[in-house]
């Protein structure tokens, strides 16, 4: 082969990988101007939490007040004790989630087990179809069962076992562990369908040879399913680290009434309320982004952890 035909080769190989790079980015451009849209743009409004925004007046009208709102989440005492006991419930409802994190993982390797497929596809379909379910209508479910008229009162009180109705709903005491159930009814399926993939990716011929040496079931799930699930969990547990102030807002919008909206209010809800609830905009604005730079340095810590300890980074 000569050389200039080699080099025409080359160059055609080039010039391949750089149509080949194009297709590439074009399949993505529409998923990226989505992340850019909805992701990105917003923060301009960042802007509101420096004004005194009035709805009526727009933005060009409203007074400029600086960092009046950021100083407004210290100086007044009652601003803080509120902002603590908010705080205090967005951490109790996350590190609830953490320490259940690891339900998906055993109902995986469970449901993995059960070698009756047509059952194992009903009890996976089951407890997966929650998680489609809105919270709205979850409420309404909640509130047919456990309402002071609900079946279950209704149930306890035909059978002589209570005389007054119990308060499940209208009720501020064990707020956090019932959100933390309705939680996990609500995503064990859905959670443990990544779980499940992972198992599918294993070496039989692991298996093959512990049944050979006379492993017994709960040995391999033991010794081979569950470490091999480990790198996947602990990926989803810093990711949970790094989202612990954003445990989302519809469920316990749904759930809070005025008995139980001290102990249930976490931070995405009380910006919510605050904001569209008919307080401050602008003060809502300038919580949002306190959350937002404090979830960006957790993600950069538990970043730096994984490095550390898997010796790869999750971002």
């Amino acid at each position: 082969m000569s050389v200039n035909s080699f080099q025409d080769k080359l160059v055609e190989k080039r010039r391949g990988q750089t149509r080949e790079g194009k297709i590439m980015f074009l399949a993505i451009l529409p998923f990226l101007i989505l992340v850019f849209v909805f992701a990105y743009f917003p923060l301009h409004g960042w802007i509101y939490a420096l004004y005194d925004y009035k709805p009526a007046l727009g933005l060009g009208r409203s007074q400029f007040v600086g960092l009046k709102w950021f100083n407004m989440l210290i100086s007044s005492d009652t601003q803080v004790k509120q902002l603590m006991q908010v705080m205090k419930n967005t951490f109790a409802m996350s590190f609830l989630g953490i320490a259940t994190s690891i339900l998906p993982v055993g109902f995986a390797i469970f449901l993995n087990e059960i070698k009756v497929k047509w059952f194992k596809n009903l009890v996976q379909t089951l407890t997966t179809l929650p998680n489609f379910i809105s919270w709205v209508l979850v409420y309404t479910i909640a509130f047919s069962l456990f309402s002071t008229t609900g079946l279950i009162n209704t149930l306890l009180q035909d059978w002589g076992i209570i005389t007054d109705p119990v308060k499940f709903l209208d009720s501020g005491s064990h707020t956090w562990l019932a959100m933390c159930l309705w939680g996990i009814w609500k995503g064990l399926g859905w959670g443990a369908i990544m779980y499940l993939a992972a198992i599918a990716g294993i070496d039989p011929e692991l298996y093959e040879s512990a049944q050979i040496d006379g492993a017994s079931r709960f040995d391999l799930m033991r010794h081979i399913t569950l470490p091999a699930l480990m790198p996947t969990y602990l990926v989803m547990l810093m990711l949970s680290v790094a989202n612990l102030l954003s445990n989302g807002m519809d469920q316990y919008f749904v759930f809070q009434n005025a008995f139980n909206k001290n102990t249930i209010q976490v931070l995405d809800l009380y910006v919510y309320n605050i904001g569209l609830g008919g307080s401050s905009l602008s003060f809502a604005t300038a919580l949002s982004m306190l959350k937002s730079i404090i979830s960006v340095v957790l993600l950069v810590t538990v970043n730096f952890a994984s490095k550390k300890i898997r010796g790869s980074s999750i971002v």
